[in-house]
C-alpha cells in the first residue's frame, strides 16, 4: 500500500467510524509490526513506523549494540498481510466501542434524535451519532409504528457495557421522556422557577404532570400550556397525540386529588392517612368524568399522588335501584357473605354491616334462602369485617 492509499484508508476510517486518527495509525503500526515479525522471523527485530504527515512506512532494524538503522521492509506475505488486516480491524473496532461508551455513559437521562435502521423482532434499532442504539419492545409506545429511515427522538434510558460492545438503550414510553420534553419546552422548568413534582403516564394515551411554581408571579399550569397552548401542543405532537393533563401540585392530599381529577366536580373528599386511601364522592352526572374512560382518570390520579383513590356516587342523588345495587356490591365484597348472600340480605332490609350486627340472629335466620348455620356465619363475617374497618365492634 503506497502512502496515498494509506492516507485515504486512514481518513475514511476516521470519518466513517469516528475514531481518532492517531488511534487508527497506531493500530496499523501494531498490525504491520506483528505481521512483519511473522513474515521475516523474530531474529530481525524490525520496528515499523508511519510518518504522520507523509504516511510513508519506514522500518528500523535493531543492531547488536542496540542502535537502529533504517531498513527497507520486504513486501509482506499473503498470510501475514491478511493477519495485519484482521488485526487492524480488530483494534479499530475496539477503539470504536471504547469511544461509543465514553461518549454516551454520562448522557443517560438525555433526549437524542436518531434514524430507524432496522428491526430485531419487535426491538427497534436506531442509528445515533455514528453509534447504534436499541429501543426494546417494552420501551416502545404501543400506539406508535416506526418505519426504516424515520427520524425519531427518544430518551437515553441506560448505557451498559457488554462483551460484544456497549449497549445504548432508548425509550419513548418512560415517564421521564415526558419530563425531558417539558424541560426542553418550558424555560421556567429548565431554569428552576418551576418544578415537576411527579408524572403518571400510560404511554400513547394519557399523562398527568404535577407542577409547582417557586415564584408566586408564575402560574405553573399556564406556563406549561404556553401562549395559545403552543408549549403543550408541541409536546403532544412529539408524543403522537397523547393527551396531557397539567396538574397544580399541593402538599394537601385532598387539594391535590381535586386538582388531578379535574375537570370533574367533586362533592366531598375524605383522606385516610393510615390506609393512604382517599374516598371521593361525586354527583351522579360527574361519576363517569371523574373515573375516566376505562378508569384511566382515577388510575392515573392514584399513580400521580401515590394514594388509593375510591370514587363513589353520592347516595343522596341515587334512585332506589341504584342504592340497592351499591348495597349489594358492598356486602358482596365481604369475605363470608359474598355474592351468594348479599342479595338475600339487601332485599330483606340489611343494607350495611352495621344493620346486620344490630339485628338479632333470629332475624337473619328468618330470611328465605339462609339456614341457621349460614346466618351465624354471616353475622360472624360481618363482625370481623366491621372490626377490621373500624377497629371496634358494635355492642
Amino acid at each position: 500500500m503506497n502512502p496515498a492509499e494509506l492516507k485515504a484508508v486512514v481518513e475514511y476510517m476516521e470519518s466513517e467510524r469516528s475514531v481518532e486518527r492517531e488511534v487508527i495509525i497506531l493500530a496499523i503500526e501494531a498490525a504491520l509490526q506483528s505481521a512483519s515479525e511473522k513474515d521475516e522471523g523474530d531474529e530481525d527485530h524490525l520496528r515499523l513506523e508511519i510518518n504522520r504527515k507523509t504516511f510513508e512506512i519506514k522500518a528500523y532494524r535493531t543492531l547488536s549494540d542496540g542502535s537502529e538503522i533504517e531498513s527497507t521492509p520486504r513486501k509482506l506475505g499473503r498470510i501475514a498481510a491478511q493477519s495485519a488486516k484482521q488485526t487492524i480491524m480488530q483494534k479499530i473496532r475496539m477503539a470504536e466501542k471504547e469511544r461509543v461508551f465514553e461518549e454516551f455513559k454520562d448522557r443517560v437521562g438525555e433526549i437524542i434524535t436518531g434514524t430507524v435502521t432496522r428491526f430485531d423482532r419487535s426491538d427497534v434499532i436506531i442509528d445515533i451519532d455514528h453509534a447504534e442504539a436499541v429501543m426494546p419492545s417494552k420501551e416502545r409506545v404501543p400506539t406508535e409504528e416506526y418505519e426504516i429511515g424515520e427520524r425519531i427522538r427518544a430518551y437515553i434510558l441506560d448505557v451498559r457495557e457488554r462483551e460484544r460492545g456497549p449497549e445504548i438503550v432508548l425509550s419513548r414510553n418512560h415517564p421521564d421522556f415526558v419530563r425531558c420534553l417539558f424541560e426542553l419546552e418550558v424555560s421556567e422548568i429548565n431554569d428552576g422557577t418551576m418544578e415537576i413534582k411527579g408524572i403518571a403516564r400510560e404511554a400513547g394515551y394519557r399523562s398527568k404532570v404535577a407542577v409547582i411554581s417557586h415564584d408566586d408571579r408564575v402560574d405553573p399550569v399556564g406556563a406549561c400550556v404556553g401562549m395559545r397552548g403552543m408549549r403543550v401542543k408541541n409536546i403532544v405532537r412529539e408524543l403522537s397525540g397523547e393527551k396531557i393533563d397539567i396538574v397544580r401540585w399541593s402538599d394537601d392530599i385532598s387539594t391535590f386529588i381535586t386538582n388531578s381529577l379535574a375537570p370533574a366536580c367533586l362533592k366531598h373528599v375524605e383522606a385516610d392517612e393510615e390506609t393512604q386511601t382517599v374516598i371521593v364522592t361525586v354527583e351522579a352526572d360527574q361519576l363517569s368524568l371523574a373515573i375516566g374512560k376505562r378508569g384511566q382518570n382515577a388510575r392515573l390520579t392514584s399513580k400521580l399522588t401515590g394514594w388509593r383513590v375510591d370514587i363513589q356516587k353520592d347516595e343522596e342523588s341515587m334512585d332506589f335501584e341504584e342504592r340497592v345495587a351499591v348495597a349489594v356490591t358492598k356486602l358482596a365484597t365481604v369475605e363470608g357473605i359474598g355474592d351468594e348472600f348479599a342479595e338475600y340480605l339487601v332485599f330483606s332490609g340489611f343494607l350495611t354491616l352495621e344493620g346486620i350486627l344490630a339485628a338479632d340472629l333470629s332475624d337473619l335466620e328468618d330470611i328465605d334462602g339462609i339456614s341457621k348455620a349460614q346466618a351465624q356465619g354471616i353475622w360472624k363475617a360481618a363482625e370481623v369485617a366491621y372490626t377490621k374497618e373500624h377497629g371496634e365492634i358494635i355492642e
